[in-house]
């Protein structure tokens, strides 16, 4: 159950013509008022004597009291709703409904003879709207400060005691929904998104590439948006904006979004503390040798589970964040046949990004840097290491769901649940060519080959050692551990390395997790050439040309 509370009104009649009127498409059927403050209110839909003209004057009848005393804005408007699949709440319900609501909100608290005047109108079956008059009967206003999340508190209890969905909360961390005339915009130029949605879109891209400021905002103008920048008298920067050249108000002037609207994350000041100078690359743990940029995103991808469980909220929420500029950047670099699900999963990743929290970003600095490398460097040829991030970041964002769900951040978790949807998609479409070639050489191996590395799982693993050998993706998992030993290290402690990592009780295929968690491990080249030993050197091929469509990085 949501209780949205609008922006405070000045004209009550012109709220219960909407009310009792048929609604802007007709949806409204037997508008009538279920309670009110005596429970003696006019009701124009049940009552042929009534009008709207003195239901209004009763509610406004201490505003007229007041005189100057009364506030410009004196009505007060909530609308409480059920979930589509909530059965249908008889009258009396929702009468006590809306005084639970009005007590929490402290409008109308219980008991008060001075409480506010109001009254609920029911025109559909899954909602209310409750209207007041925000002067009491001492004439004074009423103690609503902080209604909505005290209103919210409420319906949550509501939701518990009635039987009903329960809806989950958030933090008040959420980013500005489009409004209404936003999304009819939308519908009449024919676009599936509001200009809002997009400009997010695009500053979040920007950030997840820039290096440093100056460079985010040449990322920005490199695109179709045009990007005012607010400056201190000293020079100094202070803020921004963004529009669209043909997003138009009525006057014909660009209708401007500062970033702060765009998202709590996005004001200037947010953006230049994750944008601050970065830490030199590290090396692998193995080999010794430096990884590439892909490489140590796919590390800190793997690490991030351990993260989270051992680090403090602030740093886990910085390692969050960045998690979300890499899930931004992908849709940049990924094959178009994966951008769709990649995107999709950047979306839902959005609001998982937030929290409460505050990030200590300098703590995730080094991760950072990477994935604004791996913009610039060489996408992998072979498509092998783009699957292996992708389940990396899969582990990840399971990890991050858990890490909010312990902490009742109740919106993060389900986001990144759906992150976690898509990014399955696009690893199942990541997987299929670099795993058909590694399948391909473990069904080479000969026989006493393929019996050796059985019986080496059966040690390493056996609780699940029986289930994987009837796997179809068992013969490249076999392939791997093959090249694992020939590669000078041993199969039987990168087994147990891979399995300590969570996500293997969701895996479709165990050995397919297993065959990538090896090849990151080691730094293993899944495609070697006929004849040759396998290197842990990744092979790379010249980087695509970034589409005009894209955020293009300009000097």
């Amino acid at each position: 159950m949501i209780a949205k509370i609008g922006k405070a009104g000045a004209n009550t009649r012109g709220v219960l013509n909407y009310l009792y009127g048929p609604g802007r498409t007709n949806e409204h059927t037997d508008p009538h008022v279920v309670a009110s403050w005596d429970d003696f209110a006019p009701d124009p839909g049940r009552d042929e004597t009534a009008t709207l003209a003195q239901l209004a004057t009763a509610l406004d009848l201490r505003v007229k009291q007041a005189g100057d005393r009364a506030p410009d804005q004196h009505v007060w408007h909530c609308s409480v709703r059920a979930a589509p699949e909530d059965r249908t709440l008889s009258d009396g319900e929702w009468a006590a409904i809306a005084r639970r609501v009005l007590n929490a909100a402290g409008i109308a608290p219980a008991g008060d003879p001075d409480a506010c005047r109001w009254v609920a109108v029911r025109h559909a079956d899954d909602h209310i709207h409750i209207v007041a008059t925000k002067v009491r009967g001492d004439l004074t206003p009423p103690r609503n400060w902080n209604d909505y999340v005290r209103a919210d508190k409420e319906c949550a209890a509501i939701e518990k005691e009635y039987g009903l969905r329960q809806v989950v909360r958030g933090d008040r961390t959420a980013t500005k929904r489009p409004s209404r005339a936003e999304q009819e915009k939308a519908r009449r130029t024919g676009s599936a998104t509001t200009p809002r949605e997009r400009l997010r879109t695009t500053v979040r891209t920007a950030v997840a590439a820039a290096t440093d400021t100056e460079e985010f905002f040449t990322i920005l103008r490199g695109t179709e948006v045009l990007v005012d920048i607010q400056r201190f008298p000293s020079g100094d920067i202070r803020g921004y904006k963004v529009a669209f050249p043909g997003d138009t108000n009525a006057q014909g002037e660009p209708v401007w979004f500062s970033g702060s609207t765009l998202g709590p994350d996005l004001s200037y000041p947010k953006i230049s503390e994750r944008l601050a100078p970065t830490e030199p690359a590290t090396k692998d743990g193995y080999s010794g040798r430096r990884r590439t940029a892909w490489q140590q995103v796919v590390d800190a991808a793997y690490r991030l589970p351990d993260v989270l469980d051992q680090a403090d909220d602030a740093v886990a929420q910085a390692h969050i964040t960045v998690l979300a500029e890499t899930l931004d950047a992908l849709p940049l670099i990924a094959p178009a046949s994966y951008k769709p699900q990649l995107a999709q999963a950047a979306a839902a990743f959005e609001r998982a990004s937030r929290s409460r929290i505050r990030a200590r970003h300098q703590q995730a600095q080094a991760t950072r840097r990477a994935i604004k490398a791996i913009v610039r460097e060489p996408a992998p040829k072979d498509g092998a290491l783009l699957a292996i991030l992708l389940d990396a970041l899969l582990l990840a964002v399971v990890a991050a769901q858990h890490w909010h769900h312990t902490r009742h951040h109740d919106q993060q978790a389900e986001a990144a649940r759906q992150t976690a949807d898509h990014l399955r998609a696009a690893y199942h479409a990541a997987a299929v060519q670099p795993l058909t070639v590694i399948h391909q050489r473990g069904l080479r191996l000969t026989v006493t080959v393929q019996q050796r590395q059985a019986t080496l799982l059966r040690q390493a693993l056996p609780d699940m050692a029986e289930q994987i050998l009837t796997e179809p993706g068992w013969p490249a998992l076999a392939a791997a551990l093959t090249d694992t030993a020939a590669a000078g290290h041993d199969p039987a402690v990168l087994l147990a390395e891979a399995t300590r990592r969570r996500e293997l009780d969701t895996a479709t295929s165990i050995s397919e997790v297993l065959t990538w968690r090896l090849h990151r491990l080691v730094g293993l080249d899944p495609q070697p050439a006929m004849g040759t030993a396998p290197t842990p050197t990744p092979s790379r091929a010249a980087r695509p040309a970034v589409p005009t469509d894209r955020p293009r990085r300009t000097r």
